[in-house]
């Protein structure tokens, strides 16, 4: 199915360290695929310098907030451009996470998980690690992480929600642990009131599958959790990729909206067939 365009709420800057392409550059990409909306959320500042090959240095922060202000003024009445950012939630890190979150009026914040332990997971350098790895435990620490991460009540997205399988690995089928790992996991995402990201992202790594899957997205739509879109672009070319397969993914599970965010006050987008 094909479909009006929603926000497309995930994308980053070369701050990060690994994409390409200036805040300008995605905003024409999502001009030229017909979006309406976008928001640009590369990967913040961490203390201690923790993960700092793969996100943007504290003295860069002003920087790229000048340029995602400059380019939501510059296409005014063009484009809707809303400046957000995407934090790691990694226990001990929470109070400063937390003092650079409201040292700035963000549209949004969106909260992920990339690490267990000191264990980067979804890293390609650090691949290898799960062959040492049980992965059904490494599936309920991921689970009970993003459960926490949602009930910090820091952020206003959870992040694509099962990055756990970015390379797919999977745990035993039908693993009971896993389940109430992840029913726990949206019980709490449901109490924090975050909206639950559907993220494209998936369909362009090895595991080759929407975040998070089927079956989750099912559960969240039963419980009433709100989603909210993104590409996760690394790149101008990413932006709005696989939107209609994650809107038809929740089509199918009942979804009517998705959402969408100024100044982290929520709004519903209604999703649209196009005719």
């Amino acid at each position: 199915m094909r479909f009006e365009s929603v926000p497309d709420y995930h994308m980053h800057t070369p701050r990060c360290n690994h994409a390409t392409g200036n805040v300008m550059d995605y905003c024409q990409a999502a001009l030229n695929v017909g979006l309406k909306e976008i928001g640009m959320s590369d990967h913040s500042p961490m203390p201690g310098g923790f993960d700092a090959a793969w996100r943007m240095a504290n003295n860069e922060l002003p920087d790229y907030l000048a340029e995602v202000e400059n380019a939501r003024d510059t296409l005014a009445g063009r484009l809707d451009v809303r400046i957000g950012i995407e934090a790691d939630f990694h226990p001990g890190t929470e109070n400063a996470v937390s003092g650079m979150i409201q040292a700035y009026a963000w549209d949004y914040v969106i909260g992920s998980v990339h690490y267990i332990g000191d264990w980067a997971f979804d890293n390609p350098d650090e691949l290898a690690r799960w062959k040492d790895m049980d992965v059904e435990q490494a599936y309920c620490d991921y689970f009970e992480l993003v459960g926490q991460s949602a009930l910090s009540g820091m952020f206003d997205v959870i992040g694509h929600p099962d990055l756990i399988k970015k390379f797919g690995q999977r745990p035993p089928e039908g693993s009971i642990r896993v389940e109430m790992a992840e029913n726990a996991m949206l019980e709490s995402v449901l109490a924090s009131g975050a909206a639950l990201e559907i993220s494209s992202a998936g369909l362009r790594k090895p595991v080759g599958e929407i975040y998070p899957q089927a079956r989750i997205v099912h559960k969240a739509a039963k419980l009433g959790i709100p989603f909210a879109f993104g590409s996760d672009a690394h790149a101008p070319g990413e932006v709005g990729h696989g939107m209609d397969e994650c809107l038809t993914m929740l089509v199918q599970a009942g979804v009517q909206s998705v959402v969408a965010f100024q100044q982290r006050q929520r709004r519903d987008v209604l999703i649209q067939a196009v005719s």
